[in-house]
């Protein structure tokens, strides 16, 4: 089997970012880290830190690496781990068996952020950390909630907006990347640009969650008519 049709079926990724856009998602999310770790050391002893912290190490990832990714943005990043927190420490209160109250808690969480439109990965992480994250976490109850967890990820979300907004090809968030209409001479037979419910119409008909923003999804539409086949 060729190595590219071996690297499709295993998703390894197409498109090739320079080293300063690998260099400034590196640098960011060490940055965000260092940041959220001196708030959550302060708040929580040294284990029940590094529990909370390890979810937020993945929304890092997320935030400075995939910027303008439906993942990324402030909602999911902010009411996923929000709300993912709240279905943990519930579990963990009125479900005695860790086990059913870790599995119960992920399920309830990706169930709730799917319905409000918050998916974010870390957040099932961070419902896992209420169930299973040591007696220092079960004994805050459902302050876990306000402080370390939402105070983390507005933080993140923060951090994330000031340093993206000093290289102009990855503001955050992904509204503030949107660029400016060009020019565009239409023939009398060129179809108009999809509308928001055509756009919404075809994402759901695929039936499967599509990691890519309906500006992003438009502007690709555009750049294909305007420059097919080229480079931009």
């Amino acid at each position: 089997m060729p190595l590219p049709r071996i690297g499709k079926w295993f998703g390894v990724e197409l498109i090739a970012v320079s080293t300063t856009e690998k260099l400034v998602a590196a640098f960011g999310g060490g940055l965000a880290i260092l940041a959220l770790t001196g708030i959550s050391s302060w708040a929580l002893p040294e284990a029940g830190a590094a529990a909370i912290i390890g979810s937020m190490g993945a929304s890092a990832v997320l935030l400075f690496a995939v910027p303008h990714g439906q993942l990324s943005q402030p909602w999911p990043v902010i009411a996923g781990h929000a709300v993912s927190a709240i279905i943990g420490v519930t579990c963990a209160r009125f479900i005695p068996q860790p086990i059913l109250a870790a599995a119960c808690a992920s399920a309830l969480a990706i169930g709730a952020m799917h319905q409000l439109k918050c998916i974010h990965p870390p957040g099932g992480a961070t419902a896992l950390t209420a169930v299973i994250g040591g007696s220092a976490i079960h004994e805050l109850g459902y302050r876990f909630v306000l402080f370390p967890v939402l105070g983390n990820a507005i933080v993140m979300v923060l951090l994330a907006v000031l340093i993206n907004s000093a290289f102009k090809w990855r503001r955050y968030p992904a509204i503030l990347n949107r660029p400016a209409p060009s020019p565009v001479h239409k023939s009398t037979t060129e179809l108009p640009p999809p509308t928001h419910e055509e756009v919404l119409a075809a994402v759901r008909s695929l039936d499967s969650f599509v990691d890519i923003s309906e500006e992003d999804l438009l502007r690709l539409v555009e750049l294909l008519k305007t420059h097919p086949g080229q480079p931009r």
